[in-house]
C-alpha cells in the first residue's frame, strides 16, 4: 500500500476511545435511563453527517427506539447534492423541521456534527434542549475549536449540547497525505463516529441487563426467526420512532 489510511484510523480510534471513556459511559447510561423509562433515542445528523444516523437506524444488532431525524434537503439523496451545504447553513431551516417531531423530557438526542459549526445541527440541539431532552454531541473539538460559529445563534455544536464526545477528527476530516498535493485525501470522521456510536449502543445494552431488563434490540432479518422478532419490537414502538 502506497497510503496509511487503515493504520491511521486504528490509532486514531484506540487513542478516542481511551480519551473518551468516561463520556461513553456517561451517553450509555442515558440512554439506558431513557429506554427504561420508556423514551427513545433520536439521531441527527446533516449530509454525511446523516450516514451515523443510518447506521443507528433499523439496524441488525442495533437498538428498535431509535427514531432519526431525517429533515428534508438535509439527506444524501437530494439532487443537486451540493444544495445540501447551503440549506444546512440556513438559519431556521432544520429548526421549522425539527419543532414537527414530538421529543420529549423522557428522551436523549444524538447529533452529529464533524465541524459543528453550521446551523442545522445546533438549532437541533437547541431545540431538543428547551424540550427537556438530554443532548450528546458528537463532533470533533479540534475541528470545530478552530472555525467560528454560522449559526445566527452564536454556538458551535459543542457549545450547545449537555455531553460532547469527541471522535478526534482531524479540521478538515481528511487524514491522508500526498508528497507534492496539498489536498489531504480520505476523511475519518464516519469510521470513527460509527464505532464511537455502536460502542454507547453495546454499553447501553449492558447497563439494561444489569438492571435486568431485555434490551430492545433488532435481529437480523437475513436469520430465521428475525422477521417475526422485529416485528414485536416494532409493534412496541409504533408511533414513537419516526419511521414506523
Amino acid at each position: 500500500m502506497r497510503t496509511d489510511y487503515v493504520p491511521q484510523v486504528l490509532q486514531l480510534l484506540q487513542a478516542t476511545y481511551a480519551r473518551q471513556q468516561a463520556a461513553l459511559q456517561t451517553a450509555a447510561a442515558w440512554i439506558a435511563d431513557a429506554l427504561m423509562g420508556d423514551g427513545v433515542l433520536y439521531v441527527f445528523g446533516a449530509t454525511h453527517a446523516g450516514i451515523i444516523t443510518e447506521e443507528l437506524t433499523y439496524r441488525a444488532g442495533g437498538l428498535a427506539p431509535v427514531s432519526p431525524i431525517f429533515i428534508p434537503g438535509l439527506t444524501c439523496d437530494v439532487r443537486p447534492l451540493p444544495l445540501t451545504s447551503q440549506l444546512e447553513r440556513l438559519d431556521g431551516y432544520a429548526l421549522a423541521a425539527v419543532k414537527q417531531i414530538p421529543i420529549g423530557a423522557a428522551d436523549v438526542v444524538l447529533v452529529h456534527s464533524v465541524s459543528g459549526r453550521n446551523a442545522a445541527p445546533v438549532e437541533v440541539a437547541l431545540y431538543a434542549k428547551q424540550q427537556g431532552a438530554k443532548v450528546i454531541a458528537l463532533t470533533s473539538l479540534e475541528y470545530s475549536r478552530s472555525v467560528s460559529p454560522r449559526s445566527n445563534t452564536g454556538y458551535r455544536l459543542f457549545e450547545a449540547a449537555d455531553l460532547v464526545i469527541d471522535n478526534g477528527a482531524p479540521a478538515g476530516d481528511a487524514i491522508v497525505t500526498l508528497e507534492g498535493f496539498p489536498q489531504p485525501i480520505a476523511p475519518v470522521s464516519t469510521v470513527l463516529g460509527a464505532a464511537l456510536a455502536n460502542a454507547i449502543v453495546a454499553e447501553a445494552c449492558a447497563i439494561l441487563r444489569e438492571r435486568g431488563a431485555t434490551p430492545p434490540v433488532f435481529m437480523s432479518a437475513n436469520l430465521d426467526g428475525g422477521d417475526a422478532h422485529n416485528a414485536k419490537l416494532m409493534e412496541r414502538y409504533k408511533g414513537r420512532v419516526l419511521y414506523l
